[in-house]
């Protein structure tokens, strides 16, 4: 039996195809960094700036919503309920840079952001609660009357 094992061709030192070769395979790693599945580009060039994760939980007299919005000012949020779409949007200021420091790596994400989503029943619009703390945003959004579920109890008969 035979082991398989993975191998490459080397080209020669020196041939002509060699050079083409190894430029090729470099230009192919720049590539796939640059368009990798992360591209550092994308947020920076596109504005694409980025999306806080948010929860929606429904509980018998409520929906609670908590979005994951560390690193924004209280003031630069943005909260509106229009009809039954809730609306979080808001803006994450980038820190400027002060002379003579030299910025190595730069992770994390600045830039506007919006997420709607439609709640899923009526509410008491002039009863929400919004609370900003350590970075989470929580809404409690108390249920109209009508959106509440009701148990009845049905006879059932012989």
């Amino acid at each position: 039996m035979f082991d398989l094992m993975p191998w490459r061709r080397k080209p020669v030192e020196g041939s002509p195809m060699s050079k083409q070769l190894e430029f090729r395979r470099e230009f192919d790693e720049l590539v796939n960094r640059f368009f990798g599945p992360d591209p550092w580009f994308m947020g920076r060039f596109f504005g694409q700036g980025f999306s806080p994760a948010i929860d929606l939980k429904e509980t018998e007299n409520e929906f609670v919503v908590k979005a994951e919005i560390p690193g924004i000012d209280q003031k630069d949020l943005n909260v509106s309920l229009s009809g039954d779409v809730l609306t979080i949007s808001g803006e994450k200021k980038e820190e400027k840079e002060e002379k003579g420091e030299n910025m190595h790596r730069i992770e994390r994400s600045f830039g506007s952001f919006s997420r709607s989503f439609t709640i899923p029943g009526e509410i008491q619009e002039d009863k929400i609660e919004a609370k900003y703390k350590d970075g989470v945003l929580t809404l409690r959004l108390p249920k109209a009357e009508s959106s509440k579920k009701k148990s009845i109890n049905i006879k059932v008969e012989d």
